[in-house]
This record gives C-alpha cells, sequence and structure tokens, in this order.
C-alpha cells in the first residue's frame, strides 16, 4: 500500500479527476489548499519590497492505493505537465504507508 499526495492548481480540477480515472484510481480525497510563492524581482528597482509573495487557489489529492496504479498516475501526470502545465505543473509525490487499519 502507498499514498500518493498531488498538488495542483484549481484550475486544472477537471483535468486532474480524468488523470485519475485514465489511471485506475477510483477512490481519492481532496482538500482546497493555498499556494504561496515567493518571489524576487530580478531587479531591485522593480519592487519597493526586497521580495513579492503571490497566493495560489490550488487543490490537494491524496489516494491510498498500490504502487501499480500509482506509476501510471504518474505517467498520465508527466504527460500532462508537457502538455497542459509547463509553467504551473502539477506536482507528485509517493510515501510507503507501513501500518494501516
Amino acid at each position: 500500500m502507498k499514498l500518493v499526495l498531488i498538488t495542483i492548481m484549481k484550475e486544472f480540477e477537471k483535468d486532474i479527476c480524468n488523470l485519475f480515472k485514465a489511471s485506475g484510481i477510483s477512490i481519492y480525497s481532496t482538500s482546497t489548499i493555498e499556494g504561496h510563492k515567493i518571489q524576487k524581482p530580478e531587479n531591485i528597482q522593480d519592487n519597493w519590497f526586497s521580495a513579492e509573495r503571490d497566493t495560489y487557489d490550488s487543490k490537494l489529492y491524496f489516494a491510498f492505493t498500490s504502487e501499480e496504479l500509482i506509476d501510471k498516475m504518474l505517467n498520465e501526470i508527466e504527460i500532462f505537465n508537457v502538455n497542459k502545465a509547463e509553467t504551473n505543473p502539477v506536482r507528485a509525490v509517493v510515501l510507503n504507508v507501513e501500518k494501516f487499519i
């Protein structure tokens, strides 16, 4: 059993649901989150402050499933990122689950 955690920009919500379906993961959970990105301007004169913070509406998806289905999902995400999400790619991490009930 493994746990996959996936973060996306809210605009990709329908797309990620299709990726879950394509990979065979039929049970997953979601949570609305707020993403933050601290950007430093190239030229300090472009901004009165030393750094600027951007906030993004995001979603967190997670699923407990088999390694085989997670591998399919990661492949789907790679293809999606190349074709549609180059500037704000979907991020995923896989964790081992040692025990569960």
